[in-house]
């Protein structure tokens, strides 16, 4: 007697039943080795870089104004909130990235308005510049160079 291997109904409608929360747009933005995956919400909310504040996260007004500027070159500020995650370099490639990520999730979610205006602010190019390797035969730095004779 071969019984049928029955499956469990229930792991089916799990994987059927996804969370359906509010639509957004998903971007992702690099800088040096770091990299910043954006989901923007439409609506007030505030925005959250590693689930810490992003005023947190990146303190001090300089900042600020860094990370602000994809909302105010496109005028939607308050018009959207995000949610990020970023990982790799330092403090400053992060917020490049995530500046990065967050011009190109503008620009996906309404090229003919935003596009013009963020591609005018340099906000849509990624920075290609990174640190440079070490060469072998250096002294400890890419460029470095052991001290020859003198006589």
């Amino acid at each position: 007697m071969a019984t049928k291997k029955e499956t469990k109904p229930e792991t089916k409608t799990k994987r059927a039943q996804k969370k359906k929360g509010k639509p957004y747009v998903f971007a992702v933005g690099r800088r040096k080795t770091a990299s910043a995956r954006v989901r923007l919400f439409s609506g007030k909310g505030e925005t959250f870089v590693n689930g810490k504040p992003i005023g947190e996260y990146f303190p001090g007004e300089v900042t600020k104004v860094l990370y602000l500027k994809p909302f105010e070159v496109t005028n939607t500020l308050g018009k959207y909130y995000a949610l990020i995650k970023v990982r790799g370099s330092g403090k400053n490639g992060q917020l490049d990235a995530v500046v990065h990520s967050l011009a190109r999730a503008l620009d996906k979610e309404n090229r003919e308005l935003y596009h013009a205006a963020l591609k005018k602010h340099k906000l849509l190019t990624r920075d290609p510049r990174k640190k440079e390797r070490r060469k072998a035969g250096q002294m400890g730095k890419a460029r470095k160079k052991k001290q020859s004779p003198k006589r």
